[in-house]
């Protein structure tokens, strides 16, 4: 992550925070990641050095139509710096402080299939012992990991995989 991406989205933050819009702006930050995730197209002709700002302004102005006067003040500035190749970073940075304005914390969980509602009640009772803060579930569906689930919270991490498990035990009977 570059540090002008971490500068916009603290002062993108702070200035939502002042006026009270941090849950709206971050709605706009999370359509402007789907948007580049699903475009190919659109992250080359952010990142065009060839494409004037003016026309990647009024792109954007026209894709991102519905967005917050903070977001639109971005991309305002963006145009006058010519930094729009590190739109997509800035989204992603400002999502993180948002978390930790917030005082939520994403619960990484990878499971061999998508979660039931019970399997997603017992992770966060686990979850629960390893943070105080808030969490939010986001699920990667893994076969590779024949069954149960490996929990991902920050820095730690809390494999309760049948892979993991076979692993363990490979490493015992060799020994």
């Amino acid at each position: 992550m570059s540090r002008a991406a971490i500068r916009y989205a603290k002062a993108i933050i702070d200035n939502a925070v002042s006026n009270g819009k941090t849950d709206s702006v971050n709605n706009d930050m999370n359509n402007i990641i789907a948007a580049i995730n699903e475009s190919h197209e659109l992250e080359v002709f952010l990142a065009s050095p060839v494409v004037p700002s003016e026309i990647k302004l009024k792109a954007l102005f026209e894709i991102f139509s519905d967005s917050n006067e903070e977001t639109k003040a971005l991309f305002k500035l963006l145009s006058a710096n010519k930094r729009f190749g590190i739109l997509q970073e800035i989204a992603l940075k400002y999502k993180t402080l948002y978390n930790e304005v917030n005082g939520l914390e994403i619960a990484k969980v990878t499971t061999a299939v998508a979660l039931t509602p019970e399997l997603e009640s017992k992770i966060l009772a686990k979850a629960a012992t390893m943070t105080t803060k808030k969490l939010t579930i986001e699920n990667t569906v893994d076969p590779s990991i024949i069954g149960g689930f490996i929990l991902r919270i920050g820095d730690m991490q809390f494999n309760a995989s049948v892979a993991n498990r076979l692993q363990e035990l490979k490493r015992e009977f060799s020994n």
